[in-house]
């Protein structure tokens, strides 16, 4: 047989031939299926005939992350996770202020808030996103430029919102900034908006209109349209100060000297007092009209008071000097920054706390510069200043609670207040410096403790006359602390360092920050008091003149 024969296909009698055999072979009465031609294509992974592949799950339509999960059921739900001390129950009274309603929504986790009802009316499918969070960043400047507390802002930001039905919303407050963030729904982008403060101005007046504005926003009976609160807030802010600058200028001397015959001046230091404070404020004036920092400010109003006191004491007057750079310095003194910088603090603000206290320290040190410059000069040349004499004010009630009502009437001008809150805060200062000589003359308690229950009777007070005239607390509550100010410790510290006695003067400028801060708890303590156990003025006793009001 020739090799292409044998390389020939053998017939199905050859393929079964005994003789012919192999490993592979099919063993006999095995039937062969019988093939088209085409290669069979296997694999170890191929499913074996007679065995039912399972068939793949049908794809879920494409949801959120936050979506029930459809094995889920509410029945057989695991065990939520609970803290160690437990949940607090947070109760949210319809009745209640819009401040306090906020402020409790504020607390709570974003999932727990209730859902908003829109108060102003609105039409079509209501107003757009971006336009009520410009009016919400605009509202939220004005409140944290006019020195309102950052929990505050916050508070009225996200009453405007909810007032324009929009939920998710985040305000956040810091020291310059101003941003909100608004979520449609838990799959959409969120929308983001902020605004800079690069002006800060004290008019009380502007902050209460402002605080009017939202007040109304909040009201389910006063419909205010998106148009008409940018109409409101432009007028808020073309309106000029309800006070000239002359009538400023008079009432920082009339401040001044009121607070040197609370320290125990008389008719002569009243109008010396008075003199060198206005002689600071109108170059403070010249100052920030060449565009000088508020620091440099600061130290040239100090530098007057301060240089009159030594020219008394140079001259051998039988005046007290102390008295006389004492009332200057209650005039520069910036209760208002420290009462909003620890607030923030108690409030959990700590960045605008932070930056608060900061801007406190600098003003603080600016009027530091420029009184020791002046006190080291005058002990130079020879002047008799005695740092003893402070440990021997004299003690007339009368005259001093006087001379507080008439430092609170005169520093409320200065913050720029409605003449209708000036008689309020004017008498809660009389009560406040009343209640202050009670505890400290009279009882004999340590100044801390007495101007700590002074100042939270003023924080209890401010918050009673705001809440019944639906406005803020502010007015009536920082003019009201001008008689508690530490300038008499302030200026004995610094006399001491002035004569090289800086453990002395270390002490008491501890003792007067001992006092600012006594002054800032204080004013906390007694508004957060008020708010946790009485409830005044609740929407549904507004007044009627209240909802038909326009500003």
């Amino acid at each position: 047989m020739t090799e292409a024969e044998d390389r020939k296909p053998r017939s199905d009698e050859a393929r079964y031939d005994p003789e012919i055999t192999s490993e592979f072979a099919i063993p006999e009465g095995i039937e062969v299926p019988e093939s088209d031609g085409e290669p069979e294509t296997t694999s170890e992974f191929a499913v074996p005939e007679g065995l039912e592949a399972p068939q793949p799950p049908a794809a879920e339509p494409e949801v959120s992350a936050f979506t029930t999960p459809s094995v889920y059921s509410a029945q057989h739900a695991p065990a939520a996770f609970t803290p160690a001390a437990g949940v607090p129950l947070v109760s949210l009274i319809k009745d209640a202020p819009w401040q306090d309603r906020m402020r409790t929504m504020l607390r709570m986790p974003v999932t727990e808030r209730p859902a908003p009802e829109a108060v102003q009316r609105t039409e079509g499918e209501g107003p757009a996103v971006p336009r009520v969070l410009d009016l919400t960043l605009r509202i939220g400047e004005l409140l944290l430029a006019g020195g309102e507390g950052a929990e505050d802002v916050e508070a009225a930001m996200f009453a405007v919102c909810r007032s324009y039905g929009l939920d998710r919303c985040e305000p956040n407050v810091t020291f310059t900034l101003l941003s909100i963030s608004h979520q449609p729904s838990l799959v959409d982008d969120p929308v983001t908006a902020s605004r800079t403060v690069r002006r800060r101005g004290t008019d009380y007046t502007r902050l209460q209109a402002v605080f009017g504005l939202v007040d109304d926003l909040t009201d389910p009976e006063t419909h205010v349209s998106l148009e008409e609160a940018y109409r409101r807030l432009a007028e808020i802010r073309r309106n000029r100060h309800p006070y000239p600058g002359w009538a400023l200028t008079l009432a920082s001397g009339v401040l001044a000297g009121a607070a040197s015959v609370l320290v125990g001046g008389d008719l002569i230091v009243f109008v010396a007092a008075a003199l060198g404070a206005m002689l600071g404020d109108r170059l403070a004036w010249l100052c920030a009209g060449r565009g000088l920092p508020e620091f440099y400010q600061f130290t040239v109003a100090a530098m007057p008071p301060a240089a009159i006191g030594v020219a008394f004491a140079l001259a051998d007057v039988d005046v007290k000097a102390s008295a006389v750079v004492t009332g200057g310095l209650f005039a520069l003194l910036p209760g208002r920054a420290l009462v909003a910088g620890v607030q923030d603090g108690l409030t959990g603000f700590y960045i605008t706390a932070a930056a608060r206290l900061l801007e406190v320290l600098y003003f603080f040190v600016g009027i530091v510069a420029g009184v020791l410059v002046v006190l080291y000069f005058g002990v130079k040349v020879g002047g008799k200043l005695n740092p003893e004499a402070g440990l021997h004010i004299s003690e007339r009630p009368l005259i001093q609670i006087a001379a507080s009502m008439v430092l609170s009437l005169t520093f409320a001008v200065l913050l720029q207040q409605e003449r209708s809150t000036v008689l309020w805060v004017t008498l809660n200062g009389g009560v406040a410096w009343s209640v202050y000589g009670a505890m400290h003359y009279v009882g004999n308690i340590s100044p801390v403790a007495s101007t700590a229950v002074a100042a939270g009777l003023v924080g209890l007070f401010g918050q009673l006359l705001s809440r019944y005239r639906f406005a803020s607390a502010l007015p009536y509550t920082t003019a009201a602390i001008g008689p508690l100010l530490p300038g008499s410790a302030t200026y004995f510290g610094l006399l001491n360092m002035a004569q090289n006695q800086v453990d002395k003067g270390l002490v008491s400028l501890a003792n007067a920050a001992s006092l600012a801060m006594a002054i800032a708890i204080g004013v906390n303590l007694g508004s957060e008091i008020f708010r946790l156990f009485l409830r005044v003025g609740s929407p549904g006793k507004r007044r009627a003149a209240k909802r038909t009001r326009g500003f």
